[in-house]
């Protein structure tokens, strides 16, 4: 007998194949199946007649088939079944590629449903390989609201549809409730029964609403109360206690005079590591915000103490910069930074690390060399990660297994909403720096199609006169994906650079080149040696060149803004005047006004609220790297007010029930473990 945790390859009409294929979907069981849940709806439930029916739309029309369908096959094999159909106001021309079987489906005279895209030519209406289905019999596929689910090779939308049928017929009396019950009423969300039923077959559009409101409610309530329960297991956690001094000392050691935000984030932490309590607080600010100098701030904090720091990047290049960074900071101190990285010869490491181990240095820099197994520390009382994403949670945790509870300070130059925030560093707590220093120059952003290319390569060669640099980010082209003809690939087009401009140095940078290739050539450009460098987004969070002075997105269209914004930062580190330009010949409305926004705002914070309004949160962040579990139907950007609500509920709960150990909220219990073991790697 089958239940909500059978394999799904014993449903009928799956089998073996269409398992392995359900598996790349992330479906594996019978409950992953009914949780995998539709990306959109098409309405079929309304039918058109065939003269009011406009160009662009999806109809559904009654219709007899007025002649007998033809079928011919032209060049390359390529099949055309052609027939006409009619109603009492029309006619129209249907067309079905490579779809022979339409033929012998089809007969004249008699009455079907046809639901596809009307394309108009002048008078004349055709539809091309819609879906179709006899008028008189069972309609599967019309006369009602469609789910369409994201498919992979082996899978169809039947097969999904038919295997969602079975379970919910089947199993739908086993899926536990989670909410509890004041809840259900508090909120006004309808039963788990009539959620799921109407999620995957809905009834009219006030069901289909109805049910996502209650499964989004619910997937954010349960994440919510594991995010909360991790917070208090955090903060229960014991630290280095640290005794509060005066930094005024260190302020006035600076050129220049720190932030307001800065001077507020710098307090929030150092009243954290004086609490008894270990410290694991996330900075949050835009490029140039000033997140190295809170860094320093806390690193000296940390050596007044008595306890040493360790500071984590992700490349051997941001390390060597955060070096020189750290240490013109620190060493009118006396504080001795020390570097480790993985380029260094074996005796310059050994060096370092018998220093390490003597306590000779008050702060270390490099890259995951510091956590490995032979790297001892002596009172390491603080570790900082630059660019937190970059590294998995087994690294940290490593890094962190090399102390006794040290604090932890976690930075990232990617502005996330705050209202997205709340779930995605619930675990953590947050310090923003909101404002730029004094001085930090507006980068001046244009979105121009390709009839610019000249003025646009006659701008590089007024820059490079002067002395400047250029990045120029083709969009990253995956293994295996063929290259659209009009996308811009990195190699190639620095391979046209290269032979418009012979007499500037030009490279490529891009994912698949080992990373000693990339460190060389990004380490040329800091040093001036490279003119142009042509990269996909590996220089999105990077190196620092304060020369460059143009940044040019091809096909900017494929990035979303929040993308932009980093790339943006590349430029305008230095003096110079600086220039973003994105280029984008996409007719789309939508990426015009999106594009416009990047010219309107240099504001990294209203970018990324926009972003995520526009994208959501998968696309915002791209490729998970960003800690969040996995949602399955909650959108973090147009959800917010469910969010709050779900909030609100789950910390009313577990004021009342912390262990969450009474008999009504043992179900929710069991979907939070199930929650922390499929994303082990999400809660960091």
């Amino acid at each position: 007998m089958l239940d909500l945790n059978s394999d799904v390859r014993y449903l009928k009409g799956i089998g073996e194949k269409k398992a392995l294929a359900l598996n790349k979907l992330g479906v594996f069981s019978l409950y992953d199946l009914i949780s995998y849940f539709p990306r959109k709806y098409e309405d079929r439930s309304k039918y058109k007649p065939i003269s009011i029916c406009s160009d662009g739309e999806n109809v559904c029309i009654r219709a007899f088939v007025a002649n007998d369908p033809s079928l011919v096959t032209v060049r390359r094999g390529t099949s055309l079944v052609k027939l006409r159909a009619a109603d009492e106001s029309g006619v129209i021309d249907i067309t079905f590629f490579n779809r022979p079987y339409a033929k012998n489906q089809l007969h004249k005279g008699e009455d079907y449903i046809f639901y596809g895209k009307i394309e108009c030519s002048g008078s004349r209406k055709s539809m091309i390989n819609p879906v179709f289905e006899r008028e008189f019999g069972e309609h599967k596929l019309t006369g009602k609201i469609f789910p369409l689910y994201s498919l992979t090779a082996g899978i169809s939308q039947t097969d999904l549809s038919n295997s969602v049928r079975q379970v919910l017929d089947n199993c739908l009396d086993y899926v536990p409730e989670v909410l509890p019950q004041d809840v259900l009423n508090e909120e006004k969300l309808c039963q788990l029964r009539y959620a799921y039923e109407n999620i995957h077959f809905p009834a009219d559009f006030k069901a289909l609403e109805l049910a996502r409101k209650r499964l989004v409610f619910e997937e954010l309530f349960v994440i919510s109360c594991a995010l909360s329960r991790i917070r208090k297991t955090r903060v229960q956690t014991p630290g280095i206690k640290m005794h509060m001094l005066d930094i005024t000392g260190f302020y006035d050691s600076l050129p220049f005079s720190p932030t307001s935000a800065q001077r507020r984030s710098i307090n929030e932490a150092m009243d954290d590591m004086c609490s008894g309590r270990e410290m694991s607080r996330l900075l949050q600010g835009d490029v140039g915000s000033g997140k190295t100098l809170v860094a320093a701030a806390l690193i000296w904090f940390c050596r007044k103490n008595g306890y040493s720091s360790a500071f984590m990047a992700p490349t051997e290049i941001l390390a060597q910069q955060h070096f020189e960074t750290l240490n013109n900071f620190l060493s009118p101190f006396g504080l001795k930074t020390g570097l480790l990285i993985g380029s260094m010869t074996a005796k310059e490491k050994r060096v370092v690390k018998e220093g390490l181990a003597k306590g000779e240095y008050d702060l270390i820099i490099g890259t995951h060399a510091l956590f490995s197994a032979d790297v001892e520390y002596k009172n390491l009382g603080l570790i900082v990660t630059d660019e937190q994403h970059r590294f998995g949670v087994n690294q940290r945790a490593a890094l962190i297994s090399k102390g006794s509870n040290p604090h932890v300070l976690v930075m990232s130059a990617t502005p996330i909403p705050r209202t997205l925030a709340l779930i995605l560093y619930g675990d953590l707590d947050v310090s923003i720096i909101d404002e730029l220093p004094p001085g930090r120059q507006k980068i001046d952003t244009f979105a121009v199609d390709e009839s610019y290319r000249q003025r646009l390569n006659n701008f590089i060669l007024k820059l490079t006169g002067e002395g400047r640099q250029v990045f120029v980010v083709c969009p990253m082209v995956e293994e295996n994906e063929e290259l659209p003809v009009k996308l811009k690939s990195a190699q190639e087009h620095a391979k046209e650079l290269s032979a418009l401009f012979p007499h500037l140095k030009t490279a490529c940078v891009h994912g698949k080149m080992k990373a000693a290739d990339k460190e060389k050539i990004m380490s040329e450009f800091a040093k001036g040696q490279i003119d142009i460098l042509v990269a996909t987004t590996v220089i999105e969070v990077g190196v620092d060149v304060p020369n460059a002075a143009l940044m040019i997105v091809e096909n900017a269209e494929r990035f979303g803004l929040s993308q932009l914004h980093q790339l943006r930062g590349r430029v305008g580190r230095g003096p110079h005047k600086s220039y973003c330009v994105l280029v984008s010949n996409s007719d789309s409305e939508d990426t015009k006004a999106r594009l416009s926004i990047m010219h309107k705002t240099n504001d990294g914070f209203k970018i990324s609220e926009e972003d995520l309004r526009l994208r959501g949160p998968g696309d915002f962040f791209g490729a998970r790297q960003h800690g969040l579990p996995q949602t399955h139907i909650a959108d973090l950007g147009a959800d917010t007010q469910l969010l709050q609500k779900a909030q609100a509920s789950a910390d009313a709960l577990l004021r009342k029930d912390p262990s969450l150990s009474l008999p009504g909220n043992q179900p929710l219990r069991e979907k939070i473990e199930k929650l922390f073991k499929s994303s082990s790697d999400s809660f960091n």
